[in-house]
């Protein structure tokens, strides 16, 4: 089930809001981008169950799309794909339409950057150069040719809503990255950091690869390899994205988890670091996505997309898919899996 995958939390908003320690507006903004949140994961899931009332069944689809990861995966070849990037970047108007307008282009691939008149903030820009970054990366290292490895144009949106305290993957169409302007006391734009841009980016390459359900195990399962992907660009999931008031690094700090930030607004980073600390929660809160993450870079990128990955993965049989793709590193792996709890007793329960 694919829901619109956003870089900052339900619970940190939520947190900001139940502190009420910041001005009204912050508050409204935090509220309203909630709200916002939960309208375009609503209308998600009405899509999906229309699509599938039209298809079908998703047992069906599901082996079907498992059996061609797995063909793919096996006759992989070692030709370098075609470079496709093609990158589109709109002005939402600060519209928090679902879809975002499209009647108003910012930056068109092989475009001008715009001028400081024309968008004082630069996010347009922002975006644009932040994406081919991301499309580069990759296509490097993984030879990955776009989200969907076969050239998708990248359309993204800036300038989402007035104060949207967020950025997201749309999973569902016009399929694309959205990003809002954040309020200016908490939050800077979200633009300007490659590891947000990674962040979402990611979520893409999940849909396309291993369409993890973004609920319990397999939603946190799903935002950790986000963030793992990020990694590879920073150890400091959104660094920079706090404004200078703001006692904080980061949203997340994967190499030191629960020391992204601690500030009275906004509450104290409760990011994971050990299985032990894993919580059940009510599918309410977050959608049951949380945070766990090590980086291992092509090992993980293999076990990603080698058409293994069911719906409803847990972090233990991602974990052993990532020992056994590591080949001849299995056992420092796994030793390095049972830092953080490997093999995570209960780890078929639901959250």
């Amino acid at each position: 089930m694919t829901i619109c995958c956003c870089i900052v939390p339900e619970y940190l908003l939520k947190t900001i809001v139940e502190k009420g320690k910041t001005p009204q507006h912050v508050i409204h903004a935090c509220q309203s981008t909630l709200e916002n949140s939960k309208h375009l994961q609503s209308s998600r899931v009405e899509a999906i169950v229309s699509a599938q009332r039209q298809s079908p069944s998703e047992a069906e689809e599901r082996e079907a799309a498992l059996s061609t990861l797995a063909y793919d995966a096996k006759h992989r070849t070692v030709a370098r794909p075609t470079h496709q990037l093609n990158r589109t970047v709109y002005d939402s108007q600060n519209s928090r339409d679902d879809p975002p307008p499209r009647d108003k282009i910012a930056i068109k691939e092989g475009g001008a950057l715009i001028s400081e008149a024309e968008d004082p903030t630069k996010n347009a820009n922002e975006c644009y150069i932040g994406l081919k970054k991301t499309y580069d990366f990759f296509f490097k290292f993984f030879q990955r040719n776009s989200i969907n490895s076969r050239g998708m144009p990248l359309d993204s949106f800036v300038h989402f809503g007035v104060h949207f305290n967020n950025a997201f993957w749309n999973g569902s169409s016009p399929i694309s990255l959205v990003f809002g302007d954040g309020d200016g006391i908490l939050f800077n734009g979200f633009t300007d950091e490659l590891d947000v841009m990674a962040h979402e980016y990611t979520h893409g390459v999940v849909q396309y690869t291993s369409p993890l359900n973004y609920t319990f195990q397999s939603g946190s399962l799903n935002e950790s390899l986000a963030d793992v992907f990020a990694t590879m660009s920073n150890w400091l999931i959104g660094e920079g994205i706090w404004t200078a008031g703001v006692n904080g690094s980061a949203l997340r700090d994967m190499k030191n988890p629960g020391t992204a930030y601690d500030d009275d607004r906004i509450g104290k980073d409760n990011q994971l670091a050990h299985w032990k600390d894993f919580k059940k929660l009510d599918i309410s809160l977050d959608n049951g996505g949380g945070m766990l993450g090590k980086s291992i870079g092509s090992i993980w990128y293999k076990a990603l997309t080698g058409g293994k990955l069911g719906r409803d993965a847990t972090f233990k049989e991602f974990a052993d898919l990532i020992i056994k793709n590591a080949g001849k590193h299995g056992d420092e792996i796994k030793e390095a899996w049972e830092l953080v709890g490997y093999p995570f007793p209960d780890s078929k329960s639901e959250l």
